[in-house]
């Protein structure tokens, strides 16, 4: 009677307990969602942006997400990779030969973004690009691609004469091919997630023109034009929360980010006429030189990520 109840136990106990091996291969998104931005410990003090941004690695961030699609909020992923890399400003394409370029030769932070996400029977990936020099200059380029079962959008960005040459492929008429100019003295929002990475007190607070970002442009079908917000900052000795509310569409960003530099970002929520957007939370960082290590032994290390998509 004793090993029937100490095995009834057991069979109750197990699932709660303990981790079959195949558990960690079929990891669910409930439990990437489970994940706390508490599991990643904040950097001991500040790190030399030398020290940090030079040592031939790149910064892999990967962040559970919340993403509101047709009315629905879905489950997502995104992974931030942040780097930097010798860029033409005159072509604003990576450099081959960094040496030879001379005055062309620009330093860089670059972010890529890449978001995906299911919506019912299929899926969206989505990806933005930003080439911002460490210096702090003016963001050279931004790429945007939007990717579903229906077709695909591409949208790019290039600074030119302080204006921002904006193109716009899409599959839909509606949206059709398009080839603007903006003032480049409005702000990218997409290149304040860059610049909080730099050096946050170099973002300006009180009323701004900013661009509103090309995921939003895109899911909202909205046209590219600055508008007015307001940025704010208010900054904790561990966390700091920048928050970005548009006066003309009814858009607010907040982006909470460690600190000290590096300035890792932590979560973002972004709202759309008060209802949730996208909200992301930080689950695994890894400083990894990944563009060598796309061999099939290589495969594990998406498990330290902790990559569902």
């Amino acid at each position: 009677m004793k090993n029937i109840c100490f095995l009834a136990a057991l069979i109750f106990l197990y699932p709660q307990c303990m981790e079959r091996p195949s558990d960690n291969a079929k990891r669910t998104t409930a439990h990437a969602a489970a994940a706390s931005e508490n599991s990643i410990p904040m950097l001991e003090g500040p790190i030399a942006f030398n020290d940090y941004w030079y040592q031939g690695k790149a910064e892999l961030t990967t962040y559970t997400v919340e993403q509101e699609r047709y009315g629905e909020i879905r489950k997502a992923e995104q992974v931030n990779i942040f780097v930097t890399e010798d860029f033409s400003k005159r072509k604003q394409v990576k450099l081959d030969d960094p040496l030879a370029a001379g005055a062309d030769r620009s330093t860089v932070l670059k972010l890529n973004t890449v978001r995906r996400y299911h919506t019912g029977i299929y899926d969206y990936s989505m990806m933005q690009s930003v080439f911002t020099p460490v210096d702090g200059g003016k963001t050279l380029k931004t790429t945007c691609s939007v990717q579903d079962w229906c077709g695909h959008v591409f949208s790019q960005f290039n600074l030119e004469n302080n204006q921002y040459r904006v193109r716009e492929f899409s599959y839909f008429e509606a949206e059709g091919d398009k080839n603007i100019t903006l003032d480049a003295n409005s702000l990218l929002e997409d290149d304040l997630w860059v610049r909080l990475r730099l050096n946050p007190a170099s973002i300006p607070t009180g009323k701004v023109s900013i661009i509103p970002p090309a995921f939003y442009i895109r899911l909202r079908h909205k046209d590219y034009q600055a508008q007015t917000a307001a940025i704010t900052v208010e900054t904790g000795e561990r966390e700091s929360m920048l928050k970005i509310t548009y006066e003309s569409v009814p858009r607010v960003l907040t982006i909470r980010y460690e600190s000290a530099s590096p300035y890792r970002i932590i979560s973002w929520e972004e709202t759309d006429n008060g209802k949730l957007m996208s909200k992301g939370t930080r689950k695994a960082t890894l400083m990894s030189a990944y563009w060598s290590q796309h061999d099939l032994k290589h495969d594990g290390l998406r498990d330290s990520l902790k990559l569902i998509f």
